[in-house]
């Protein structure tokens, strides 16, 4: 997404707060109308989705489920945190160029039911993610997945309480690359590696939905995790050109100074564990599992994307 971003014309924000063109709605009667502010001017094949959604040339096209994991360790010094960042590969379909956290959809294999788990079981997580207990299953699962694929750290261990010390061997990336080409599932790695899918490594962080202007679309629970000790992460090519480890307040810096592309969720993620001292702090708070929706509006001759005013957006 291009064009200007923190504050929009006055125009934008009037036309968020009145509930115009793409600002979500079914709220109940009565109901107070939450406010949304600009923060993106959308340009490009945006701007032309957009344009086609109002036009009416295209109907919303139903989300993807998919999750997305915020790989935690402590920061060199005294305190802080660092988070696992990867930036996408420029031939990607969705969000090239983007530095993003590992994940992606839900395969339907993660779904399977006789995933060795130790945790709490999909019900509880269902819960959580407001969510049934199978598509919860497939969302934490699908976490465990794409962390292990796009950074090489496995969520599990042979027994609860336990973890993989060690991804690293040969072995280990010809496992990961049977995930990636489908031939493996996680369930079928867990088990003829005799390991459990650790949940309880999992705390639930935050849900985004794509807009409804654009032709791809996410239903995203965003989960965070601490690196498991003894583990470490590693370059593993494929759909990245670069990962980093970095703080997520110098990411947020670099983003505002055009040296990284964000898109919201990740922005907005990052400015909320930058809030936190350490690892413990960050994993201990519960969070809002609310579903956040960005709006397009139209304002000025222009297409703005916006969010809900409580949205700790940093860009």
């Amino acid at each position: 997404m291009t064009g200007e971003v923190n504050e929009g014309p006055a125009a934008a924000a009037a036309s968020a707060r009145s509930g115009d063109r793409g600002v979500p709605g079914g709220r109940p009667p009565g109901a107070a109308q939450p406010v949304y502010r600009p923060i993106i001017r959308l340009g490009g094949r945006w701007a032309g989705q957009a344009d086609d959604y109002f036009a009416g040339r295209r109907a919303a096209a139903e989300p993807r489920d998919a999750a997305s994991v915020l790989l935690l360790r402590a920061a060199p010094g005294a305190s802080g945190v660092e988070v696992y960042m990867l930036r996408r590969a420029r031939s990607m379909a969705f969000a090239p160029g983007a530095s993003a956290f590992p994940g992606g959809s839900v395969d339907p294999r993660d779904a399977e039911d006789d995933v060795a788990w130790a945790g709490p079981d999909a019900a509880a997580w269902g819960r959580l993610l407001d969510a049934s207990p199978s598509l919860a299953r497939a969302l934490v699962c699908a976490a465990v997945r794409e962390t292990f694929e796009e950074s090489g750290v496995l969520l599990a261990g042979p027994a609860a309480g336990a973890l993989v010390a060690d991804t690293s061997g040969p072995d280990w990336e010809a496992d990961r690359t049977a995930l990636l080409d489908r031939s493996l599932s996680l369930a079928q790695l867990l088990a003829r590696r005799d390991l459990v899918l650790r949940s309880d490594l999992l705390r639930p962080w935050s849900r985004w939905i794509t807009p409804v202007t654009e032709a791809r679309r996410y239903d995203t629970r965003f989960f965070a995790a601490a690196l498991p000790p003894g583990q470490r992460t590693r370059d593993v090519g494929g759909e990245a050109e670069q990962v980093i480890w970095t703080r997520p307040a110098e990411a947020i810096r670099a983003a505002q100074a055009r040296e990284l592309y964000l898109l919201p969720p990740t922005a907005t993620c990052l400015a909320e564990v930058a809030g936190y001292p350490d690892v413990p702090a960050a994993l201990s708070d519960e969070h809002s599992m609310r579903p956040v929706t960005p709006a397009v509006v139209r304002a000025d001759g222009a297409f703005w994307l916006t969010v809900p005013d409580d949205v700790r957006y940093p860009l």
